[in-house]
This record gives structure tokens, sequence and C-alpha cells, in this order.
């Protein structure tokens, strides 16, 4: 199982104070009002709140909130060694039981196998869906391209890909968290020593990343979801249902999000051209 603690990750620790973290606090407060008797874990927070606020963001309010009393929180053990934080409104008497409904079901899809069976289920629902916007596979896992060979981490790339005579390092993740920032940037200096825009498929990605992906002259193709494994349709309306968290078991990925990528791709080579 993978530990679920945004707190530890580099953007949230790393993260200087601002307003919009007063406007979080707002905000989760709120929520918390309008759901009284839930209880949720931080991950899930994150997600749910993505659309307004980077993920680091809301950990920090969630954890000031905390620390002033406004909400309560409570660091649990999804597994041993694994922990998960649990936050929940100040009324609420029996979080405890609900915190360990929401652990039974959190566990259910963090099993090391299950997480292995997403990260393929993406990759093979993309493998299917670039080809209908035109791209050509040329290599899979790798950390070479022409004469150029990347040696300085363990780190290779997911894909690379041909279209209209540029190539790609395609980079997917089929995860609820953001890539973390030091495996993202690595993967960008990594397209670049071997010559590669980069395209980045990812269910979520903050403004800053997609920003460094297309100054690189890459595309940042964004989901929305994260994809289940063939039969597993039932765990992903749970998960849907009682966590709120945006995961579904499709057999490809829709024709609207191919549309998203032909446009960014458009839009790229538009201003790869303005600048030659």
């Amino acid at each position: 199982m993978h530990p679920d603690d945004p707190e530890s990750d580099s953007e949230v620790i790393e993260y200087k104070r601002d307003d919009k973290i007063d406007d979080a606090r707002t905000s989760i407060l709120d929520f918390f009002t309008q759901n009284p008797e839930d209880v949720f874990y931080e991950r899930q927070l994150t997600v749910i709140f993505e659309k307004t606020y980077f993920h680091w963001i809301t950990v920090k309010a969630l954890l000031e909130l905390a620390a002033g009393g406004s909400i309560n929180s409570q660091l649990l053990e999804l597994v041993p060694g694994v922990p998960i934080r649990f936050f929940w409104a100040r009324s609420n008497r029996y979080w405890r039981r609900q915190a360990g409904r929401v652990t039974n079901l959190v566990r259910r899809f963090s099993e090391n196998s299950f997480i292995h069976a997403v990260g393929f289920q993406g990759e093979l629902l993309v493998d299917a869906a670039l080809p209908l916007a035109g791209f050509s596979q040329v290599a899979r896992n790798a950390r070479s391209f022409s004469d150029k060979t990347w040696t300085a981490t363990g780190h290779n790339l997911d894909r690379i890909v041909e279209r209209d005579g540029i190539f790609y390092g395609v980079e997917i993740k089929n995860t609820l968290p953001y890539i973390p920032r030091d495996e993202f940037r690595i993967k960008l200096d990594l397209c670049r020593h071997l010559g590669l825009a980069p395209l980045f498929v990812s269910r979520m990605a903050p403004k800053n990343y997609n920003y460094e992906i297309i100054e690189r002259g890459g595309v940042s193709w964004i989901l929305g979801t994260q994809f289940y494994p063939f039969g597993h349709q039932e765990l992903a309306a749970e998960v849907r249902e009682k966590l709120r968290l945006p995961v579904d078991c499709p057999s490809r990925i829709e024709d609207g999000a191919v549309t998203r990528l032909l446009k960014a791709v458009a839009w790229q080579n538009h201003r790869r051209g303005n600048r030659t």
C-alpha cells in the first residue's frame, strides 16, 4: 500500500503562506458545516477542493483549522506503518465508527496489486486513445532516443510517440494525487535530454505544472477521472458515491477528451510555428 500523507509532499512543506489559504479555510469550514455527520480523509479533501485550490493549499488550510480547534483531526493507520489522516466537524461524536468504514473502503483500492492494475489500465486506455489523435508509438518504457540515453537517474518514459514529425516523451499518471514534484521535474529534464516534447497524461495537475510543460513545448492532457481496471465497476461506483472521488471503469477514453488533446496539440504547434 502507498502512504496517503500529502503533508509530506515537498510542495506542502515549502509553500509560503498567502491569502489563498485563508480563502480555503473559509470554504472548508463551510463544507464541514454542510456535512456535519461525515468524516473525510486528507487525500479525499484535496481532490474534492482541487478545482478551486491546489492540493497543498487545501492541506495547509486543513492543518491550520485543526490546530486552531475549528475542526477535529486524527492521524490513524490505513495498515501498520501507512498513515491516513481524518478530519471531521467538532459536533460529530461518532467519527471513529465512520472513519473505520472509510478506512475499510480505502484499503480496498490501496492494495499494491490493485494500484499496479490501475496504473496498467491507465496505460492501456491511453495507448488505445493516442492513435485516434494521430500519434504513432515509437518506444515503450524508454530512456534512450536517437543517439542519446538518460543516465542521471533510473527513470524512464512510459512511451515515446510521434505526430506530425514531432516526437513526444509520454508520462502517464492514472492517480488521484498529482505526480510528485521531484519526479515531474526529472521527467521534464529527461524529455529535454532526449530532445523530446513532453506529453503528460494525468487525472489532474496543478496550473504551475501545466505551465512548465507548455514552456517546454509540450502538452498536458488532463483526463479528470481515475480509471479502474475492467471488472471493478461496482467498486468504482461505491468510491464515487461514498467518498465523492472521480473514479470510473470505462472501456475507452471519451471522444471529448481526445478532442481536447487535439486542440492542445494544435495550439502548441501554432505557438511553436510562431517561434520559428
